[in-house]
């Protein structure tokens, strides 16, 4: 009976697909980050550049209603000083109110503002962006999750954002129908997505101020980079913290075994 329950478990592991995934769809590239693994942190020179394609590119539509301007120069964060913080809230018109006429009025930003909301459009209100680096993620399946769990391998969700920026075609392969107002994209699930191909990235519209040569691969894992931060801003604290736990519990453990030896040594154990 054991043997037929571990047959089963081994055929869906190896042989089902990934969940979160059709069936059909090819799972997406691995990437290097510099924030893998426990040793690993932020780029700050890469979350900068993300932030730049986000602003230009992708909060034309989405929304980061969830990260605040003064975030970006915290500790670990994007390396902002507080008068560029305050410049860049500034540059944003934030809806607030009542006034003293009970009308509701915009003003400049604030740090201590969260990012506006973008704005809707009749067919939808395209998915916020704040968390979307946690919340989109994919199971490679057995054995796979193993060497991820031991190499604490979390950034599937980072992943799986690059190949779908990098995924769009002007045309379907034969064989596959994108219905009217749809567009074809090979890593994400059904292969027919209603966000358009953003031409931005494709284009080499966007300009790096630090001269990092552009490319839609390079937007991508950019502004990839920037949305993990923003889906998980103490990463780093977490990573610092967690080790030095982990040194305390050894060293813990050394001196409660040490001293259980030091009191029982005098003890006679009755024949």
């Amino acid at each position: 009976m054991l043997h037929k329950i571990l047959a089963a478990f081994l055929a869906l592991t190896l042989l089902g697909p990934a969940a979160g995934l059709a069936a059909d769809a090819p799972p997406p590239p691995r990437q290097k980050w510099s924030f893998w693994g426990p040793f690993g942190v932020y780029d700050q020179a890469q979350l900068q550049r993300g932030f730049k394609v986000y602003r230009e590119v992708c909060a034309t539509c989405h929304s980061l209603s969830l990260v605040s301007f003064r975030n970006l120069g915290e500790p670990g964060a994007l390396g902002y000083t507080e008068a560029q913080v305050r410049q860049i809230a500034s540059e944003y018109q934030i809806k607030d109110g009542p006034n003293e006429q009970g009308e509701m009025f915009e003003r400049p930003g604030r740090p201590a503002d969260r990012f506006p909301p973008a704005p809707r459009f009749p067919t939808g209100t395209p998915p916020d962006l704040s968390v979307i680096a946690k919340a989109r993620t994919y199971e490679r399946g057995f054995p796979w999750f193993v060497f991820d769990a031991i190499t604490q391998y979390q950034e599937q969700g980072v992943d799986y954002m690059v190949a779908y920026l990098t995924g769009f075609e002007d045309k379907p392969p034969q064989g596959v129908t994108i219905a009217q107002g749809l567009y074809y994209n090979k890593y994400f699930p059904g292969f027919a997505t209603s966000m358009p191909k953003p031409m931005q990235l494709y284009t080499n519209a966007v300009t790096y101020d630090d001269g990092t040569p552009t490319s839609p691969e390079q937007y991508a894992r950019d502004v990839a980079a920037f949305l993990m931060w923003a889906a998980e801003p103490h990463l780093v604290a977490r990573k610092r913290i967690g080790l030095q736990v982990m040194v305390f519990l050894i060293v813990f453990a050394g001196l409660l075994y040490f001293t259980k030896k030091r009191v029982w040594s005098n003890v006679k154990v009755p024949a």
